[in-house]
Order: C-alpha cells, then structure tokens, then sequence
C-alpha cells in the first residue's frame, strides 16, 4: 500500500514498481495480490510485466470468478495492439454483474473494431456503450461521452495512445514524429496531436519539446470540453518539479485547477493538489 501512496501521492512511478515488484505478493497463487501487482505494473508503464501476471493468475473451480481480471488484461493487451484483447473484455462485459467499467470496456471493444479496420463494428459497440453500463467512475462517464458525442478517434492517434498508456513510448512516437496539425481533422485531433507529442517527449526525457508541446495544448484546448489542456498543465508541473523549478511548478499545478475539462477533471485536480502539498514541504 506504500507504493500507492508513492504513486498518487509522491508521483514515483519507478519507486512504487520496484517496491511491489519486490514484494512478496504472491499474484500466480493470490487473486488480490495478482490484482495488486497488475494494477500497479499499468499504472507504472510497465504492460508487459501486467500482461504476464494476468496471464498467469490463478483460476479454478477453487477461486471465486474475478471478472475484473479479464478486465483488466483485455485492457493492458489492447495498449500492445495484441489481436486477442477483444476475447477478455467481452468475457467481463458478459459475465460481471457490477456497476462500473462496462461502458469503458464497451468503448475499449469499440476501439479494438476500429483498429482492425471495422468502423461498423466501432458504431455497434458504441451504441452498447451508451446502454449499457452506469456513470460513476470517471472512465465510465468519458466513454460515455465520446459515445454520446459520436466521434470516430483518428486511427494513428488511437494507436499511439494505446502504446502510450502500456510504456511503449519510443513505438507511439514514431507514429507521430512526422505528423503535422494539418495532417488532422477536426480541432480535438488537432490538440491531441500535440497533447500525445507533449507526453511521448516527456517521457523520453525531451523537456524542452515537451513543455512547448505543452504549451500549445494549454493555449489551443483551454475552454474545450476535452481534458488535454488540463492534463497538459499538470504535467508542465511535473517537469518543472522534477528539474526543481519550484515557482514554475507551483504556477502550472494552480493552472491546471484553472481548467475545467467535462472528462478526468477530478483526478487530474486531485493530482495537481497532491504536487502543490509536494512543494509546500
């Protein structure tokens, strides 16, 4: 549990994954601690070590169903493009009797048709994410929205994403190094751009491409209903709490108060709190 505190609250992604993975968990044999190592290997960009533990998680007629499991692996295996993601989410979607993440798992069986060229399919699973499904967690309600809004993601931009989100940094970069606003339609695609290029430099460590990538996102996306400029506030104050520029940092957390997305805006507010408690210490 330490290592949440590490990772929501202290933003020490590598500290929070060594210490889990150093732990004693016991994740082929204990459902929750596979739960646990899991959770915390996609939360620290570490896919590939989340995808061989939910692979090898306990199952049998002795353990009680843990469809989030299924959930869970159909998610870390769509961030690799892996064919077979499709296969655990619809074994969630049909077997969980719960409230929440069946309208995320529509949208991500959604995304997983248009990857494969199937816009059709696409449409169907997003008319299912529409009825089916509640919206009290903040995935739920952003898939909700995009599929209220209609919108079909730009398939590059999918893609990169996807990697993103599962550690593959460098393979979603090369996705997009060579692309260009005007290589998008419509505006969110425009600022997505941007947005996914801000992140990808900053995690391989380009600060200054980054906090310019940044800086457009904010000065393009503050207003809209799409959680970039947000995000992309919050992040500016990541990188200048890293590089212990404590004013900049302070100023980019309030910023991101600043700005009210219709999607994520309390965890990316809860986040920018917890680096503004950071720096008063």
């Amino acid at each position: 549990y330490y290592a949440y505190l590490l990772l929501h609250l202290g933003n020490e992604k590598e500290e929070a994954w060594r210490i889990v993975n150093a732990s004693n968990l016991d994740a082929k044999n204990d459902p929750i601690a596979c739960f646990i190592k899991a959770n915390l290997a996609m939360r620290t960009d570490n896919g590939d070590e989340a995808i061989s533990i939910l692979e090898n998680r306990p199952q049998g007629e002795e353990f009680h169903p843990f469809y989030y499991l299924d959930y869970m692996t159909g998610i870390a295996k769509l961030q690799r493009l892996d064919y077979d993601a499709p296969q655990y989410l619809l074994n969630y979607v049909n077997n969980f009797k719960g409230r929440n993440f069946i309208k995320d798992a529509y949208q991500k069986l959604a995304w997983s048709e248009l990857l494969r060229g199937n816009e059709k399919g696409y449409h169907t699973y997003m008319e299912r994410c529409k009825s089916n499904g509640y919206t009290v967690v903040e995935s739920d309600q952003s898939a909700n929205n995009a599929a209220k809004r209609g919108e079909v993601p730009d398939v590059g931009l999918l893609k990169a994403r996807l990697l993103f989100d599962g550690g593959r940094f460098q393979r979603a970069f090369d996705i997009l190094k060579d692309k260009k606003e005007s290589d998008f339609e419509p505006e969110k695609n425009k600022l997505e751009l941007n947005y996914r290029l801000g992140r990808l430099t900053h995690l391989l460590g380009q600060y200054g491409a980054a906090l310019d990538y940044y800086q457009k996102t904010i000065d393009k996306g503050r207003g809209k209903p799409w959680y970039f400029a947000c995000r992309a506030a919050l992040e500016k104050g990541h990188i200048y709490e890293k590089t212990e520029q404590k004013k900049l940092a302070v100023a980019a957390f309030k910023e991101c108060l600043d700005i009210s997305p219709d999607e994520h805006k309390q965890g990316l507010h809860q986040q920018a709190k917890a680096g503004l408690r950071r720096l008063k210490n």
